[in-house]
């Protein structure tokens, strides 16, 4: 009975600070916080206030509560072991399976055909003693042409 009584009382309470707020020419806010104060009054008028504390109250709702929780705790701690370890045996044995066989055998030849012999490595350099000479000709003559 307390709890209806505030949820009506919260609900009227926001009423008023709706049409407050209408009176200050903001209709978008208002309409908004009058939305929010009917939420309370609708909860009270369906009956789920009262259930709410019926059920806050109850012992044996509060076991039930610990039960969930508890499955809860055991579904996601082995969900966690089962990442850990790669799955179950099964599981583990079809994911080895499934990586030596092929999806498509032929997949791994060439798609290009046939192999053709690779092009012969090209010859080692030979040393280059007159080139090194010319190397040096080439900075002269553009040093020359600068003026330096």
């Amino acid at each position: 009975m307390i709890a209806e009584t505030v949820c009506s009382a919260v609900a009227a309470a926001g009423l008023g600070i709706a049409v407050v707020t209408a009176y200050r020419k903001r209709f978008l806010a208002a309409a908004r916080l009058a939305a929010y104060s009917l939420v309370p009054l609708g909860l009270v008028m369906t009956g789920a206030v009262e259930w709410a504390v019926e059920t806050a109250f109850s012992p044996t709702a509060w076991a039930g509560f610990g039960v969930l929780g508890g499955a809860w705790l055991l579904f996601m701690t082995t969900r966690a072991v089962e990442r850990r370890t790669g799955g179950t045996r099964k599981e583990r044995k079809a994911a080895r399976a499934a990586q030596r066989e092929a999806v498509a055998p032929a997949a791994s030849a060439p798609s290009l055909g046939p192999a053709t012999a690779r092009p012969a490595a090209r010859p080692a350099a030979k040393p280059r003693k007159a080139e090194s000479a010319d190397d040096f000709s080439d900075i002269e003559a553009i040093l020359k042409k600068h003026g330096i």
